[in-house]
């Protein structure tokens, strides 16, 4: 399981579509107290349980109806929440091929005064048609799992030129597949202590503490790690539609019953907005995760090179699409395996016509191609859609 983890926490809500695409696809205008959305999609898929080997292709039909709130308790008070149910058709898998996917998100908000405030979101997720799939699992696995994640995030601002923030997320994995709950069920809490100051009104420089602990249910005397993150950085905002970020530093890794080890560790992003309904973001990321193989490898090496692009063609037609560029290292453990190179690809392009305020008509392509070293952890999955969105 890929863990976009150790990033700046933020808290969002809104309308995400039933078939979650890679590519970025124009929201409907978010604000409204109370809203529904209703989503159908067609696709195929090349590989439905991204198996390395004896692929099954099928036709899939999906049906995704979603309701949620936006609501001011108090003056200082905001609670959003949102719930969306998923049922996929899935016309050639083995065994059952009805699937039913659930999503329920909570936040509430607080300002104890101006420049002083609480957030904390929960989000539970029961995915039984996973998107990303993992990489090295035997032929045809079924990969469903529950995945429950709590984020919480403290600012206060000291004077007008510098603000302090306290950090915190726990996120919990649990499988339905019992050998893959042997192996990967797991719990990672990550909590950051960051300060910021404004050099000019344009320009802050930030330095940040962080300490990661990775605890499995099963075998963790041999997989459990902890991390320390000692970071600095500068982000840079010119005007509205020009953002930037970087961090750079070091984290120090600890692993039960292997070696530590010491590396660097960068984030760098930006976003550019350079029209209506059209901006182009990219970014850099170089860090230690989670391997899905984790009898094999210790954890995995990871460059992440990834870009984002959405251009409105007319007002009512936004092309868009994203690439994930992935080179990595998984780490062996002593005397089972060496260390392996791999490279994870994962491209989406997406055509969506805003046929009216509250109505929209994508055709999406998403590919994934992993190729690496360890035959058993190369996949190709292809997958080619329509889908419709109505809110009220």
């Amino acid at each position: 399981m890929q863990s976009y983890r150790a990033l700046t926490l933020l808290f969002a809500l809104g309308a995400l579509p039933a078939w979650a695409v890679y590519a970025p696809i124009p929201e409907p205008e978010q604000g409204k107290a109370w809203s529904v959305t209703l989503t159908g999609s067609v696709y195929q898929d090349s590989n439905i349980f991204g198996a390395a080997r004896g692929e099954i292709d099928s036709l899939v039909f999906s049906a995704s109806p979603m309701v949620s709130v936006n609501a001011s308790l108090t003056q200082q008070t905001f609670f959003a929440g949102s719930y969306r149910l998923s049922v996929d058709r899935i016309e050639d898998r083995p065994g059952d091929n009805t699937l039913d996917s659930h999503n329920l998100s909570l936040r509430l908000a607080h300002a104890f005064r101006p420049g002083t405030t609480v957030d904390i979101t929960e989000t539970f997720e029961l995915a039984r048609n996973p998107e990303s799939l993992l990489a090295g699992i035997p032929l045809n696995t079924d990969q469903s799992f529950k995945r429950n994640q709590v984020d919480g995030r403290f600012d206060h601002v000291l004077n007008p030129k510098l603000a302090v923030a306290a950090k915190a997320r726990a996120i919990h994995y649990r499988y339905d597949n019992d050998s893959l709950a042997d192996n990967l069920d797991r719990a990672e809490v990550l909590i950051g202590l960051s300060g910021v100051y404004a050099l000019l009104p344009e320009t802050k420089v930030a330095a940040e503490y962080r300490f990661q602990d990775v605890a499995y249910d099963t075998g963790g005397s041999a997989k459990d790690k902890d991390s320390h993150f000692l970071l600095v950085g500068v982000d840079y905002a010119p005007g509205p539609k020009l953002t930037a970020s970087a961090r750079a530093g070091a984290e120090f890794r600890s692993r039960a019953g292997e070696p530590g080890e010491d590396v660097p560790y960068i984030e760098l992003s930006g976003k550019y907005d350079y029209g209506e309904q059209s901006y182009v973001s990219a970014g850099y990321v170089y860090t230690l995760e989670e391997t899905s193989n984790v009898s094999l490898y210790t954890d995995t090496q990871v460059h992440r090179l990834f870009a984002n692009l959405q251009h409105a063609l007319t007002p009512a037609v936004v092309g868009s699409g994203s690439i994930n560029v992935e080179p990595s290292t998984l780490q062996g453990r002593r005397g089972i395996s060496p260390d392996r190179d791999e490279t994870t690809v994962r491209f989406g392009a997406a055509l969506t016509y805003l046929a009216r305020r509250n109505w929209s008509v994508s055709a999406t392509v998403d590919i994934d191609n992993v190729s690496s070293d360890d035959v058993d952890r190369e996949m190709e999955r292809s997958r080619y859609g329509v889908s419709a969105r109505y809110q009220f």
